[in-house]
């Protein structure tokens, strides 16, 4: 697997942002969790858009804007070779809200469709779990369906511990949590 490094969104990789969110759409048009850990990607009008609600959500005071009182940080997963966007994840600041507390967990993510299989994910969740422990979060709570085994062995690659499985709206979820080290 190539070197990938997390950064935050800017204008810069605007136009590979347009194209990861083109390649999601066309790829996995039948999957209701496509956009997974990418926020509201899905419904902006333009990549300028999301990359300004990207900054509005990291702060407390400005989150509430976008339309969550849960400050968070999104990362676009960047191959050092090319530096072309293999992923998107992102991380709550904490998980003190209804929905995050039972099945949101502290981040999601998608990996690019014609980029999976090559261990991106797993490489981009030890990545975020560093700077989740930067952000003092110790106990860091991430769920899957129960049916996404790429999901799960990501989540068990980074020291994931079963807890249990929950039903969300006629959906099995399963719930793990991983210890900061």
């Amino acid at each position: 697997m190539d070197i990938i490094t997390l950064i935050e969104p800017t204008e810069v990789y605007a136009e590979d942002i347009w194209a990861f969110r083109q390649e999601v759409l066309e790829r996995d048009a039948e999957n209701e969790d496509q956009f997974a850990g990418c926020l509201s990607l899905d419904t902006c009008a333009s990549a300028k858009e999301w990359i300004e609600i990207c900054r509005l959500r990291k702060s407390v005071e400005t989150c509430q804007q976008t339309g969550t009182e849960v400050p968070s940080h999104m990362f676009l997963a960047l191959r050092q070779l090319d530096n072309k966007i293999v992923g998107i994840i992102d991380l709550r600041h904490h998980i003190n809200h209804p929905i995050l507390g039972t099945w949101g967990g502290h981040c999601g993510y998608t990996v690019r469709p014609s980029e999976r299989g090559k261990g991106y994910a797993k490489e981009m969740l030890r990545l975020n779990l560093q700077k989740a422990k930067e952000l003092g979060i110790t106990r860091f709570l991430i769920t899957c369906n129960v049916d996404n085994t790429a999901s799960e062995k990501t989540i068990l690659a980074n020291g994931g511990i079963f807890e249990k499985i929950i039903d969300v709206d006629g959906s099995q979820m399963k719930r793990y949590w991983i210890e900061s080290m």
